[in-house]
């Protein structure tokens, strides 16, 4: 039996995923963006982060410890530094948030091995929810934890109490925001609706009055008239949690994102598919959604629950401060000139100020009364 052709100009069927989120919006109204956002990236059977690895060149994006080893070498190092700082606790909870494959936790467990109290201290867990990551990651860390497994957690709240070292790259920037717009009105939320007219999705103003203000801050509610302002409040409850382990347990974390080191009215929702940006909207689950990291919220949310915060430094001041141009050296001593010439491009794409170098910064947060960890500057 031969199908029916569809005739050329006949619109595709809805997704899975679009036919969820029309029919939440028939029962519910337009959408927050965060609702949407937390739909498409996680929704538990269509998300984008649930159904496919969607790292690496072969993927939708690239992230800095696939770029090189080195990366995932030296936040090992680091974490051992502050390990030893904290008074090298015969235990400690080594935690990755949003770990991808596996690959910065794979290399800093290698790097981890150059101190063996160090290595043997650790309790390895991995804060993830994709079944199919999760798969990525066993199959990465068997080698460098004798054939075992980590410990998976769906959230931080699971994490066992003890010391603490928290490493989160490129984490904060996939949770879900709100977007704000100033009117002439003053502040209201953005939404997201069905378009009436193409079957798609759209933006909408919530037009109901709330208490939309006391989100801003005051320096934020001045802009003109058409500014954007985002909020994440996953972000601030899991980094005021973060904070309050941390006053409690003790360690340290260490947050690696692009963003901007000030609350700052800014448009900055963004969807990559295949290394290109595509329309924010559009095939929802197909593409990553994402948003700059706000790390002053994300400070303030920490010190609020009682840790102490530190930067944030660019990440190639963090990275140079930490010997990247040092390990750099040592690979190229044994390297060929290919391999000598992907070492050269690793660390310009990771420090230089026109790649990741500038755009990506570094928090770090410890317990109160700590010293400045490894890459910060000492407070005057």
């Amino acid at each position: 039996m031969v199908p029916e052709a569809r005739p050329p100009d006949s619109p595709l069927p809805d997704s899975p995923l679009t036919e969820h989120l029309k029919r939440r919006i028939a029962v519910e109204g337009p959408l927050s963006v965060a609702s949407f956002m937390g739909d498409a990236l996680g929704h538990p059977k269509f998300g984008y982060y649930i159904t496919a690895d969607r790292f690496g060149a072969a993927g939708d994006f690239i992230t800095a410890p696939e770029i090189s080893q080195m990366f995932g070498e030296l936040v090992g190092l680091w974490c051992a530094h502050t390990w030893a700082a904290m008074g090298s606790p015969d235990r400690v909870n080594l935690v990755e948030l949003g770990p991808g494959r596996g690959t910065l936790m794979r290399d800093a467990l290698r790097a981890a091995a150059m101190l063996p109290p160090f290595r043997e201290a650790l309790r390895v867990h991995l804060v993830e929810t994709s079944p199919v990551l999760r798969s990525r990651q066993g199959e990465a860390l068997a080698p460098a934890l004798e054939g075992g497994k980590p410990v998976w957690h769906d959230s931080f709240a699971t994490v066992p109490d003890g010391p603490l070292l928290v490493i989160a790259n490129e984490f904060f920037d996939a949770l879900p925001i709100r977007q704000f717009e100033k009117t002439p009105h003053g502040w209201t939320e953005r939404l997201v609706d069905v378009d009436p007219d193409g079957g798609g999705f759209r933006f909408v103003l919530d037009r109901r009055p709330g208490p939309v203000e006391a989100l801003i801050p005051a320096r934020v509610r001045i802009s003109p008239v058409g500014s954007v302002f985002e909020i994440c409040p996953a972000a601030t409850a899991i980094a005021r949690e973060l904070g309050g382990r941390l006053a409690g347990s003790g360690g340290a974390a260490l947050i690696v994102d692009y963003g901007h080191p000030r609350s700052a009215a800014g448009e900055t929702l963004q969807a990559v598919r295949r290394h290109a940006f595509v329309p924010v909207l559009d095939d929802p689950g197909e593409a990553d959604l994402t948003a700059h990291v706000d790390f002053e919220m994300l400070a303030d949310a920490a010190k609020a629950g009682g840790a102490g915060a530190w930067g944030p430094a660019s990440q190639g001041e963090f990275l140079m401060s930490l010997g990247i141009q040092e390990r750099a050296a040592m690979l190229r001593q044994r390297a060929t000139p290919e391999q000598t010439a992907d070492i050269d491009r690793a660390v310009q794409r990771l420090i230089g100020e026109t790649e990741m170098g500038t755009l990506f910064k570094v928090l770090a947060l410890t317990g109160p009364g700590q010293d400045a960890p490894a890459g910060f500057e000492p407070r005057p």
